[in-house]
């Protein structure tokens, strides 16, 4: 039996597969490379010492996903692929639509024909919008406030419907905080393709000398220093949140959602004075205004996914700091080096 992950090559889904190949599952990865590159996955089999299957194939390919479920006896799906860029999506919405829905409905379909019935799917705490309390529970109104939000928490409906539907689904949705970090072995880390999303591949480039200087978006927020207050949570922790939830949704049925977080709240600044810190170089930042649809404050109550699915986070943010530099140290042009 194997487990498909679906954009498996990104960022948190070459993390995952290194903590699947640990464990000692079989994995099957299926990415389009459009926000990836396959030497991830290279260095995740050298690091476990241990072989997966990889098809470069596309969710909005019936034929060429239908095929991997054929050639493979598949267990349960981890689905990360998709867009995740706020700003790209509010530019390109139904790009954004096609992409995170249809592609998301296609794999679903397939996963019945296959009679596969176990899903963990990457969520967003995007959709919880403007959060009205923190730290914020599963059971916060949902209001995402931009299209990449509401493709997630439209997905996360037609997953419950589905499980709803059909008793013998299940189905854990993961809502990521903020990702940041690397693997500890500096071999496998953050490397978009084009456009930054997260701070932390930002700030890295500044500390390298790759770009002069790093914006910080808005210092009036009604926090301690001004800057907004964020739940980082290390790369390495929300992979194993995946294995996790993984495990979960092998054994039970029904879907539930699951905060993965920290369960505290770092400022910009703080970010920066503590990758200083860690990494020894200096990050030269100017404010600049705040972005529209930024909150003040946003960290997770992750005490459901403690106690179901007994996961915690482990790392610091001064481990995030330090990995995130190792990984940018030793892989300047990322896996293009």
């Amino acid at each position: 039996m194997s487990i498909l992950l679906t954009g498996g090559a990104g960022f948190i889904g070459s993390h995952t597969c290194l903590e699947l190949l640990q464990e000692g599952y079989d994995i099957v990865v299926a990415d389009n490379l459009s926000n990836s590159k396959p030497e991830a996955l290279k260095r995740v089999q050298e690091l476990s010492g241990k072989s997966l299957r990889f098809y470069q194939a596309d969710l909005l390919d019936r034929e060429a996903m239908d095929r991997i479920f054929t050639a493979h006896k598949i267990e349960a799906v981890i689905h990360f692929a998709g867009l995740k860029s706020v700003e790209q999506s509010v530019k390109h919405p139904l790009e954004y639509y096609r992409t995170n829905i249809t592609g998301t409905l296609i794999l679903c379909e397939l996963m019945q024909k296959h009679n596969v019935k176990n899903m963990v799917f990457s969520s967003s705490a995007t959709i919880y919008g403007n959060a009205k309390r923190v730290p914020i529970r599963e059971n916060e109104p949902l209001q995402a406030t931009n299209p990449y939000g509401r493709t997630k928490l439209i997905v996360e409906e037609i997953l419950r419907d589905l499980s709803a539907a059909d008793p013998e689904w299940s189905i854990s949705l993961l809502r990521y905080f903020n990702p940041t970090g690397a693997h500890p072995s500096g071999r496998i880390g953050e490397d978009p393709t084009g456009l930054r999303t997260n701070i932390m591949p930002y700030l890295t480039q500044v500390a390298a000398g790759h770009i002069d200087i790093l914006n910080v978006f808005g210092d009036d927020y009604p926090t301690a220093d001004g800057t907004g207050v964020r739940d980082y949570i290390h790369v390495v922790d929300l992979a194993r949140g995946h294995v996790k939830a993984l495990q979960k949704v092998i054994r039970t049925t029904g879907a539930d959602a699951y905060n993965l977080g920290t369960g505290r709240g770092y400022s910009v600044l703080e970010l920066i004075d503590t990758f200083e810190r860690m990494s020894g170089r200096s990050v030269p930042y100017q404010v600049v205004n705040r972005r529209p649809g930024d909150v003040a404050v946003s960290y997770a109550d992750p005490q459901k996914a403690s106690a179901e699915l007994d996961w915690r986070a482990e790392k610091t943010l001064e481990d995030m700091c330090a990995d995130a530099w190792r990984w940018q140290s030793g892989n300047p042009q990322g896996y293009s080096d």
